[in-house]
């Protein structure tokens, strides 16, 4: 089992391992006062899952409801957050009970930030079952639902009480799930770690899954702990995510999340490489990498509705855009350029 300590607004940890699940109750209970617990999930991950959450906690001394919604990125919407809202009320939840965020990313993402609104917030625990949001979605505390015009552009930073990652849920994954999973892994390596690149290179993720898990929520520990409000060094984590989101939303929301990131990530290092920014090993090594994990790296969508979609991009500041790009393995810097510029280098990395 592997811990890791993040030390933002609030304190906290992200417990990894196989099994943890069954420790989600008393760990609760040594959190909080409140003994009362509504679970959010979606209708894939709940008939895996929610018993034995519910097992847990009622075992640890909580009362218990389930709040099950329809699978999938359309569920992400305000109307969801409005009936999620409306179900905490009818349960009677207090500022001293909590909310288990049972699923990947989206209902991360969907619970977390009904928790950080009810009462003007009430108590979170992330508990990831997709490799996507035990790296990077679960910890650091993006919270966010979707608009027709963009993806996350209502949200809050809101930090859990409390990450627990039990791998064994990953292997309930279909396996396009988890390889989706792994762009977000591959985008810690090329910002942050060599060291990382060269273990997804060398050997299979998925045989070392705790440790490329842990490996990533620590370098994002520490992004998070120079940046947690996203103003500065912490915009590095979008590497592939401003082409990425707008592939997504173009695409709507038929490719996964992490398939629309590789390609972002290709696309910007292509670019890149061939305007002399960036040397060849950075893609050479990004490409074998998407390739070994069966990622994309391409897309047919007309460069103008990328650029349109990226307009929405949530990070954006006037005219103004940060794109984050390579320098060598390992190490992507800031920059902060134009939409004009953004549109030379996407149809000079197609």
């Amino acid at each position: 089992m592997e811990q890791v300590l993040v030390r933002a607004s609030r304190v906290y940890e992200v417990i990894i391992g196989e099994g943890v699940l069954s420790e989600l109750g008393l760990r609760a209970a040594a959190l909080l006062r409140g003994r009362r617990a509504v679970i959010v999930t979606d209708s894939n991950v709940g008939p895996l899952y929610a018993r034995r959450t519910e097992e847990t906690l009622r075992d640890a001394g909580f009362a218990v409801t389930t709040f099950t919604f329809p699978a999938g990125e359309a569920s992400k919407n305000p109307g969801t957050l409005l009936e999620l809202l409306t179900f905490f009320a009818k349960q009677e939840l207090t500022r001293e009970d909590v909310v288990i965020a049972l699923g990947g990313g989206v209902t991360g993402d969907l619970a977390g930030l009904a928790a950080s609104l009810y009462l003007r917030g009430v108590p979170c625990i992330q508990v990831p079952t997709s490799l996507l949001a035990m790296v990077d979605s679960s910890v650091g505390g993006k919270t966010a639902v979707d608009l027709p015009e963009g993806k996350n552009l209502v949200g809050t930073f809101t930090q859990p009480y409390l990450v627990l990652c039990d791998i064994t849920t990953l292997d309930t994954l279909p396996k396009e799930v988890f390889e989706e999973g792994m762009a977000e892994v591959i985008k810690y390596g090329m910002i942050r770690s060599k060291e990382l690149l060269e273990l997804l290179l060398t050997d299979d993720a998925e045989r070392k899954r705790e440790r490329v898990i842990a490996q990533c929520v620590r370098l994002k520990r520490d992004v998070v702990a120079e940046d947690e409000q996203d103003f500065g060094e912490r915009q590095i984590l979008n590497f592939g995510h401003t082409l990425g989101h707008a592939i997504e939303r173009e695409m709507n929301y038929k490719l996964f999340h992490g398939d629309c990131v590789a390609i972002g990530m290709a696309i910007m290092t292509r670019a890149l490489v061939r305007d002399g920014r960036c040397p060849e090993s950075c893609e050479k090594i990004l490409e074998k990498l998407l390739k070994k994990y069966k990622l994309p790296n391409s897309t047919e969508l007309p460069s103008e509705r990328i650029l349109a979609a990226a307009r929405a991009d949530k990070k954006r500041r006037g005219e103004k855009i940060t794109l984050i790009e390579p320098k060598t393995l390992g190490n992507c810097v800031l920059v902060k350029t134009d939409f004009a510029e953004l549109a030379r280098l996407l149809e000079l990395g197609r």
